[in-house]
């Protein structure tokens, strides 16, 4: 006899020595505890229908893992470099005809889903200040709020006469650090070259990239290129055509605008199908779990009956057969969850596959328990209406 079996026969008036509830009618109710409690117990004192029901449940884990979990991680692996801001970017050049400047920036700035915006100037021809005859390399002013998105400190010194070049154009200039200083072609002025730039993705048609940060309010001046990021792909559209109603250029064949829809559009289809394999595949190992489940809890029910008839006779109320047998089914689907999720993983990271993110992980194992708790509720149901002197007959 249980320890929930023997409080239930010793107190049939409704004492409360250990914290149980009493009811009107006198039937003392056990407390949560007291029924969690038993739950645990039963399950370890019933190792074939736990074991059962353990490895139906890790097996059931494991296998979404290792199938749609998979394609979740490389969806994540491919999202993800379609997201990056090479993939986001508006690119809009401009001839000197054009009549473009830098008042553009201001009026971007009251656009909705822009991440980042940045204007450069017209090229400027620059070598090296020690070398009379050395390589020339394009020099581009630019004007932004948030330097960071060009692979520049947040704070800069100078007053825009300090450039920062890549690793292409230092070899261009005859540089191996970023240290010396450049000259304009024209003899007009010079630039200190203060630092290198890692050359972002969406910075890559600027290369040999030599640029001049313009700090502080300076008067309008002419635009070359005007580079905007949308905050997700799927604004790239809306945003172009937003950013290209305030241009306010003086005659717009003189400009031309490059964006990565297509990138978006190809996003939207990736995502789209690999979320709906993915979502059939996992909610058909979940049908075929729950289905097994119940059979095999319902199974072993009938072979426990004249146990539930024996607790029935004792007091046990219908509502806490229910209890005791969903709890006792949450606690071994969550034990298997995690066998089955970890040993997945395993396998994932052995393979060298990508790893679906955490967030996905706890939620199949949430999901597995759920369905392994709401598949024991017919069983736990038919448990509790079993008749106890029926049951307490049969040999």
């Amino acid at each position: 006899m249980t320890t929930t079996e023997r409080e239930l026969a010793a107190n049939p008036s409704g004492a409360t020595a250990s914290g149980g509830r009493v009811r009107s009618t006198g039937r003392r109710t056990p407390s949560w505890w007291a029924v969690v409690r038993e739950a645990l117990v039963s399950a370890l004192t019933q190792p074939v229908a736990s074991v059962l029901t353990l490895v139906v449940i890790a097996g059931m884990c494991a296998a979404v893992l290792l199938t749609s979990g998979r394609a979740v991680g490389a969806e994540q692996d491919v999202i993800g470099s379609i997201d990056s801001a090479g993939t986001r970017s508006i690119i809009v050049r401009a001839e000197p005809a054009a009549g473009l400047d830098t008042t553009v920036l201001d009026r971007i700035r009251h656009l909705d889903g822009i991440e980042w915006a940045g204007a450069f100037s017209l090229a400027q021809d620059v070598r090296n200040a020690a070398f009379d005859d050395g390589t020339r390399v394009p020099l581009r002013q630019v004007w932004a709020d948030d330097w960071t998105q060009l692979g520049l400190p947040e704070t800069l010194p100078g007053d825009g006469d300090v450039a920062y070049a890549s690793d292409t154009a230092l070899a261009q200039l005859g540089l191996d650090e970023p240290i010396g200083s450049v000259e304009l072609t024209d003899g007009t002025g010079g630039y200190a070259v203060g630092g290198r730039i890692a050359v972002p993705e969406h910075l890559a048609f600027l290369e040999p990239l030599l640029l001049a940060p313009q700090l502080g309010d300076a008067p309008p001046a002419p635009v070359g290129a005007l580079l905007v990021i949308a905050e997700r792909p799927d604004l790239v559209a809306p945003v172009a055509e937003a950013v290209g109603s305030v241009l306010g250029v003086d005659d717009p064949t003189k400009v031309s605008v490059q964006t990565s829809e297509d990138l978006a559009s190809l996003r939207a289809i990736i995502e789209g199908q690999l979320g709906s394999f993915g979502r059939t595949l996992t909610l058909g190992i979940l049908a075929v779990t729950a289905f097994l489940v119940a059979v095999l809890l319902y199974g072993m029910v009938m072979l426990r009956r004249k146990d539930f008839g024996r607790r029935r006779a004792l007091g046990a109320s219908q509502r806490l057969i229910v209890a005791l047998i969903t709890i006792q089914t949450a606690a071994v689907a969550t034990v298997g969850a995690a066998i089955g999720s970890a040993t997945a993983l395993m396998v994932l990271a052995v393979t060298g596959d990508p790893l679906p993110g955490w967030s996905y992980v706890a939620g199949v194992c949430i999901l597995a328990v759920l369905v392994a708790t709401v598949s024991a509720l017919l069983p736990a149901v038919a448990a509790s209406r079993r008749e106890p002197i029926r049951e307490l007959r049969v040999p």
